[in-house]
């Protein structure tokens, strides 16, 4: 029997997808990895909305939506001819961008880029990334979904980004929501990868009575703990794929590398350089779990002077062996992406602690 609930190498071709779990609409879509996570969990994911046509172009090849809208929220929350079905979800998925909150390769202080217009590569326009969050409650609100779970970056709920937090719980509390966050990490979840993501799950006002609920104000609980066994390197290495070679630079400052340094910066140090360069390029130990994959994936294999290679990307972010990523950087969507996995663990929990225990005709005004 195997350690773990959902594996973590698969294929579409042989996936079984149950579709008996409830209806799900994506947001902020990108490539589709929490769409996957929904399905292995046995959720019927009708549709999606994503601004960049790339990212679009990828997820339709794979998954077919039935509704496909390629917009930014701000004007598809306003939208007034979407179908009934839209008002009949289980589940409002979403993660909006909010990389000003990111604690990663942050130098300055982060709270610098908060509320800054930014435009990304793609050419969308430029926005507010902070407001997104906003926008997705805003289409919560319109919609009223049954739940509604919007994953995060984890610095959305450390040091002075907790008054955003709030912001946020408040705003779903206006939408008619009454909300939980929790904090999760990929490596418990049977994804080998250290990824360490904020999950809010609100669950409807006239829905509260049927979930659990702590504290002297009946806030709604679910467990998100994850106790799965982690998922070393050594499990994904694949010993001679020099699918992705080190410059001569890096490669020279690789051969300096000493037992224990975590990154190649310590390298640089070592040889005289600017030991303030280069802190991206992690070294990846056979015996360790592997770091995180970011959209722009430098990790290293302790063993070879080489990146990741779109195999071990793969397996590290549990997508599937088949997916089509057309002509699209493997590690680009999947590091801008929820892991299938991580999102197919939190999607049982959801069905199983919250969505099973509500009347099956729940719609707004019903109960």
């Amino acid at each position: 029997m195997s350690k773990h609930k959902f594996p973590y190498r698969w294929t579409l071709k042989d996936a079984v997808f149950t579709k008996d779990k409830g209806k799900v609409f994506s947001c902020f879509a990108c490539g589709g990895g929490s769409t996957m996570g929904y399905k292995l969990a046995g959720f019927d994911v009708i549709g999606c909305n994503e601004i960049d046509p790339r990212m679009n172009k990828v997820y339709v090849a794979n998954h077919h939506p039935r509704l496909n809208y390629l917009e930014g929220i701000q004007t598809f929350k306003l939208r007034k001819d979407l179908p009934a079905e839209l008002y009949q979800l289980d589940v409002l998925d979403g993660s909006p961008p909010c990389s000003s909150f990111s604690m990663a390769g942050v130098h300055g202080g982060r709270e610098k880029g908060w509320g800054v217009e930014k435009k990304f590569r793609e050419g969308q326009a430029k926005q507010v990334l902070d407001t997104l969050f906003f926008d997705f409650i805003d289409l919560a609100k319109e919609l009223q979904p049954k739940v509604v779970i919007a994953e995060n970056v984890e610095g959305l709920i450390l040091g002075e980004a907790m008054k955003y937090a709030q912001k946020i719980i408040e705003a779903f509390e206006d939408a008619g929501y009454t909300t939980t966050f929790t904090l999760c990490d990929s490596r418990n979840m049977g994804v080998p990868q250290m990824r360490r993501r904020t999950f809010f799950v609100a669950c409807r006002h006239d829905l509260i009575q049927y979930v659990p609920q702590q504290g002297l104000f009946g806030a709604p609980y679910i467990n998100l703990d994850f106790k799965e066994p982690e998922i070393l390197w050594g499990e994904v290495y694949e010993p001679g794929n020099m699918q992705y070679p080190l410059s001569d630079f890096k490669r020279s400052m690789w051969e300096l590398r000493q037992q224990g340094d975590l990154d190649l910066s310590v390298c640089c140090g070592r040889a005289g350089r600017n030991p303030n360069s280069n802190f991206q390029d992690k070294f990846l130990y056979k015996d360790k779990v592997p770091n995180t994959v970011p959209a722009g994936d430098l990790c290293i294999p302790f063993d070879e002077p080489r990146k990741r290679s779109d195999s071990e990307v793969m397996a590290c972010s549990s997508w599937p062996t088949d997916y089509d990523f057309g002509a699209e950087k493997v590690k680009y969507i999947c590091g801008m992406s929820v892991p299938p996995v991580m999102m197919a663990q939190v999607a049982t929990r959801v069905y199983e602690q919250w969505l099973s225990k509500i009347p099956p005709q729940s719609t707004p005004g019903t109960l």
